[in-house]
C-alpha cells in the first residue's frame, strides 16, 4: 500500500496562524527556545507564525509538527507533517514523523502504510522496524508485530524500550522462556533497571519458576522503593505458595524450541524407550488391531511411529505447535491438534480405544483431571496406557528438572476414584538422565464394559 504525501495536507483542524510577515528565522529562534526551554505550547504558537510567514516553507511546517508532538497533539502533528511532506516528500525524517504520528494519533491502519513504504527503502532502520511493530499490535495483529518486534532488536541490540515490549508481547503469545533469554542480558549490563527485573520476575511466573520469579521481582521492589510498578501485589501471592505448578506456557515453550533436536536427544542422550514399553504392554494384555487411537502429548510423533501398526485411526494432540510440525512431517496421524490433552479427551466422549500417554504426565502434578477425562472420552472397554516417574512416598512432587513423580499408592487412588480398572501397574525405566535410568510406573488402565 502506497502512502500519499499529500493526504494530511490541508484537511483542516490546524489553528489560525498569527504574526504574518515576521522573518520565519526570527521565529524560528524564538520557537525552538520555548522549545528547548520545555514550553511546547509557547513553541507552537511561534512555529503557528512562521508558517503564516511563509506558507510554502516545508521546514516551518516540519517545525509546527515538532512541537505539535512535544505538546502531546498528535493530530495536530500529523496534518502539519502532512504539509511538510507534500511540499517536500524526499527528507526522510519528515515522513518518518509522519508515521509516528499517525500511530500516535490511533490511525494505526495508516501508521502502518507508511512504516511499511518508510522500511520498503531502508529495511535495516530500527526505528522504522520497531514503529511499524507497534502499529501492528494496535491493529491486532500480533504474530506480524513479533516478527517486527525481533528484526528492531536484532537491528539495535541496546533498544531496552524495545526488548521490553517484545518480552510482554512473547509471554502474552505463550512463549515466555524466550522473554527471559531476551532481557536477563540487558538485566546483566544494567543491574539497576527496575523495569526489566520486573519483566523477568514476570515472565518466570508464565513460566511456574516462583523461586527465580522471587528473586527478581524483590530486586525490583529493592529498586522501586515506591513500587511503581506493582512488584509488591506479586511477590504476596508467590510468597503464599501461588504459581508452583508447571504451566501450559512453560511446556509449550520448552518443546517448541526443543522440536529440532528433540529425536536426536530422546533416542540417543536419554535412551528414550517408553514407547516401546507401553507397546509391549499392550500387545501382552491383547491390544487388538484397526483401534481408534490417542497419541497424548504427541510429540514429534515417535509414539505414533509404534502404535500405528495398531491403528485404524490415529490422533495426536501436543501443546507445541513446532513439535505437531513435526509429527505431521512423519504422515503417521489421520489427525494431529495443537492443545491441551484434557481437552482434547473432554471434546470427543466416547471416542477413544486406545489412550497412549508417553512419558507425558511428567508434566502434570494432579492426576484427577486427566483420569477422569480418560474415563469418558474412552469407549466401554476402552484403555489408557501410561507411563510416569516414581516418587518414593506419597501424592506427587515436582522435581529438579522441573518434572513431576507420582507415587504408586497415588495412581491407584486416582484410577480408583476415576470409577477406571487397573489392569497392569509396574515399574520401567522410560528414559535415562545423565547415563541413569530414570525410576518409572507402567500401567494400563480400562474402563468398564458395563
Amino acid at each position: 500500500m502506497s502512502l500519499d504525501p499529500t493526504a494530511y495536507a490541508d484537511k483542516g483542524g490546524i489553528p489560525a496562524p498569527i504574526a504574518p510577515g515576521v522573518i520565519p528565522d526570527t521565529l524560528f529562534q524564538a520557537a525552538y527556545d520555548h522549545l528547548y526551554a520545555g514550553e511546547p505550547a509557547a513553541a507552537v504558537r511561534a512555529f503557528h507564525a512562521a508558517c503564516a510567514a511563509d506558507p510554502a516553507l516545508a521546514e516551518a511546517w516540519a517545525a509546527l509538527a515538532d512541537g505539535a508532538r512535544a505538546a502531546g497533539d498528535a493530530p495536530a502533528a500529523v496534518l502539519a507533517y502532512g504539509r511538510a511532506v507534500s511540499l517536500d516528500s524526499g527528507v526522510w525524517s519528515w515522513r518518518f514523523g509522519l508515521a509516528e504520528s499517525l500511530r500516535e494519533a490511533g490511525r494505526c491502519a495508516e501508521a502502518e502504510a507508511a512504516y511499511q513504504a518508510l522500511a520498503g527503502e531502508r529495511p535495516d532502520s530500527a526505528a522504522v522496524r520497531l514503529g511499524l511493530a507497534r502499529s501492528l499490535v494496535a491493529c491486532g495483529r500480533t504474530a506480524e508485530a513479533l516478527d517486527e518486534y525481533r528484526e528492531a532488536v536484532a537491528l539495535r541490540p541496546d533498544n531496552r524500550d524495545a526488548a521490553l515490549e517484545l518480552s510482554g508481547l512473547l509471554v502474552e503469545s505463550g512463549d515466555a522462556l524466550a522473554a527471559v533469554e531476551l532481557l536477563q542480558p540487558l538485566s546483566r549490563r544494567d543491574p539497576d533497571d527496575v523495569a526489566l527485573h520486573h519483566h523477568i520476575g514476570r515472565a518466570w511466573i508464565a513460566l511456574r519458576e516462583p523461586d527465580k520469579a522471587l528473586m527478581a521481582l524483590r530486586r525490583a521492589r529493592v529498586l522501586d522503593p515506591d513500587d511503581s510498578l506493582g512488584s509488591g501485589p506479586l511477590i504476596a501471592a508467590l510468597e503464599a505458595g501461588d504459581g508452583a505448578d508447571l504451566s501450559a506456557a512453560y511446556v509449550r515453550a520448552l518443546f517448541d524450541r526443543y522440536a529440532d533436536r528433540f529425536d536426536r536427544d530422546l533416542l540417543g542422550k536419554l535412551g528414550y524407550a517408553a514407547p516401546d514399553l507401553l507397546r509391549g504392554a499392550v500387545d501382552r494384555l491383547g491390544g487388538g488391531q484397526g483401534l481408534r487411537i490417542l497419541d497424548l502429548g504427541c510429540g514429534t510423533g515417535l509414539a505414533g511411529v509404534t502404535f500405528r501398526p495398531l491403528a485404524g485411526h490415529l490422533a495426536g494432540v501436543d501443546l507445541s505447535p513446532r513439535m505437531v510440525d513435526k509429527a505431521r512431517a512423519r504422515a503417521l496421524y489421520d489427525d494431529l491438534q495443537v492443545g491441551d490433552v484434557v481437552a482434547a479427551m473432554e471434546a470427543a466422549p466416547a471416542s477413544w480405544d486406545l489412550l497412549v500417554a508417553a512419558d507425558v504426565l511428567v508434566y502434570i502434578g494432579n492426576l484427577a483431571p486427566v483420569f477422569r477425562a480418560a474415563f469418558d472420552t474412552l469407549v466401554p472397554g476402552g484403555r489408557f496406557a501410561a507411563t510416569v516417574e516414581r516418587l518414593a512416598g506419597d501424592g506427587f512432587a515436582l522435581g529438579p528438572s522441573r518434572r513431576y513423580a507420582h507415587a504408586e499408592s497415588y495412581l491407584r487412588q486416582m484410577v480408583s476414584d476415576a470409577g477406571l480398572n487397573l489392569l497392569l501397574l509396574e515399574p520401567c525405566a522410560p528414559r535415562r538422565e545423565k547415563g541413569v535410568d530414570v525410576p518409572g510406573l507402567l500401567f494400563v488402565l480400562e474402563k468398564p464394559a458395563t
